[in-house]
């Protein structure tokens, strides 16, 4: 099996569980509403967004052979851009977290008095943002892996985890604070970002930019790349015997800067309200 599969596990469930948030809020919110019959618009919008993101890791694949000899450039953009995406993603989290209910319900609400069209279009975009970000991340993340059915199970594995997780929380059958969830799932995110940004710097060094072959130091003589924890650290966070010096220097500097302002402490920014920390535990619940 791959050593991708643990880096593809956890990105299908932290956006798949985002994915599976923002529909059963929208599916709650219509049925408590007694407004069922519209619930076959949002499922149009979630289905559209959903063949959209298939269809977009299938194009991102495709490029990726059919470029040839830049295969190399194009996978260190797309890992640069990928690196991008999930940044502002977690921070963005952690920002709208407490009132995520409050802003989707409120377009939702905008979008029934439009019109059907409206609440598809909603629908559509509010998934369609995650998984357009899940695709290119996986993109990214699975440069490295030696097989690709290893990451794809990886990745399903993940997302069917976050459905079932979001259905038992939608029917109250679970209750997980979610913000300790996002935490978690974040610094380790980061960290596989922090990969993908070595990857990265590596491919563009195949493309090309000097310093490919200065290492900055080697552990290859008691490294084993076939040892368990070998494959756990190369999947998850593109750990290698022989990094180059510019690798490592932005492994480091995009982990440290990004995880020192992620887990910046609660007490610098204002507590959320009792309200808002329960509806942050259960976003689903009207």
């Amino acid at each position: 099996m791959s050593n991708a599969v643990l880096a593809s596990y956890l990105i299908g469930l932290r956006e798949g569980l985002e994915g599976t948030l923002v529909v059963s809020i929208l599916v709650a919110y219509l049925v408590k509403s007694g407004r069922r019959e519209r619930l076959p618009q949002v499922w149009a919008g979630v289905g559209a967004a959903l063949a959209l993101s298939v269809g977009f890791g299938a194009a991102l694949t495709y490029a990726g052979v059919a470029l040839g000899a830049k295969k190399e450039l194009f996978e260190a953009i797309t890992s640069v851009v990928a690196v991008g995406f999930v940044t502002w993603m977690i921070f963005w989290m952690r920002r709208t977290a407490r009132r995520l209910k409050g802003e989707l319900t409120s377009r939702l609400e905008e979008a029934l008095k439009v019109g059907a069209v409206a609440v598809v279009a909603m629908a559509f975009l509010t998934v369609a943002r995650e998984g357009l970000e899940t695709a290119l991340l996986f993109f990214a993340a699975v440069q490295g892996a030696t097989t690709e059915a290893g990451p794809l199970l990886g990745i399903s594995g993940g997302i069917l985890t976050a459905v079932v997780l979001g259905y038992l929380l939608y029917r109250a059958a679970i209750r997980i604070n979610l913000g300790t969830f996002f935490t978690w799932t974040g610094v380790l995110l980061v960290l596989v970002a922090a990969g993908i940004f070595k990857y990265g710097i590596h491919d563009f060094q195949e493309a090309g930019l000097p310093g490919l072959d200065t290492h900055a130091f080697d552990i290859a003589s008691w490294y084993d790349p076939n040892a368990w924890y070998a494959a756990l650290l190369t999947g998850m966070f593109n750990v290698t015997a022989q990094p180059t010096v510019a690798e490592t220097v932005g492994w480091v500097a995009y982990a440290v800067v990004v995880l020192t302002l992620f887990l910046w402490p609660a007490g610098r920014r204002p507590a959320p309200t009792r309200g808002a920390a329960e509806e942050t535990r259960t976003p689903a619940a009207a």
